[in-house]
């Protein structure tokens, strides 16, 4: 009796677990439907326009963890759109540490404290005494901070953070249809 009642709890935890397998897998096969990488990029000049500009002017305070080899900010203007819909920085960046950086968070705030929590890519950390990049951003613009921004990114494992001020995104103004 005790042995029928393992065995068929783990046939419903296996069942449980088989019912899950197929419902991610519906879900991802759901989200590859819409090209990414470079195709998406591709497919959303066409529908908008998507700016970019270098960063040149941003203010990095000493106490940075990391230093900054080049940044880059984006906006993505949907045809017929006034407004960006979305933003991004990338971000070249320095580890001149003995540790491995991990980005845990990043956030822009504006200078009224307005602050606003990015996405970021890719999460693997960027190795000790080396160069790596990310990504972060936001599929929705802050309308509601004004820009320049400080973008404060932070570490996964420790204190160590990053400050970036004067960080702006470009003006792409969409034509009509």
């Amino acid at each position: 009796m005790i042995i029928d009642n393992v065995l068929k709890r783990e046939r419903d935890e296996a069942q449980a677990e088989a019912r899950q397998c197929q419902e991610d897998k519906a879900r991802l096969l759901a989200e590859r439907g819409e090209p990414g990488g470079l195709m998406e990029a591709a497919w959303l000049e066409g529908a908008g326009v998507v700016a970019f500009k270098q960063l040149g002017f941003l203010t990095k305070p000493p106490a940075n963890a990391l230093g900054v080899k080049g940044a880059w900010s984006y906006s993505y203007t949907p045809t017929g759109e006034t407004h960006p819909a979305s933003v991004a920085v990338r971000l070249l960046l320095l580890n001149p540490g003995a540790e491995p950086w991990t980005l845990a968070g990043a956030a822009l705030v504006d200078a009224t404290g307005g602050q606003v929590e990015l996405a970021r890519w890719p999460l693997a950390p960027i190795p000790a005494n080396s160069a790596g990049a990310f990504v972060v951003g936001l599929e929705a613009a802050p309308a509601q901070l004004g820009c320049p921004c400080t973008l404060k990114l932070w570490e996964a494992t420790g204190p160590r953070t990053i400050t970036l001020g004067n960080v702006t995104f470009p003006e792409g103004k969409a034509k009509g249809p």
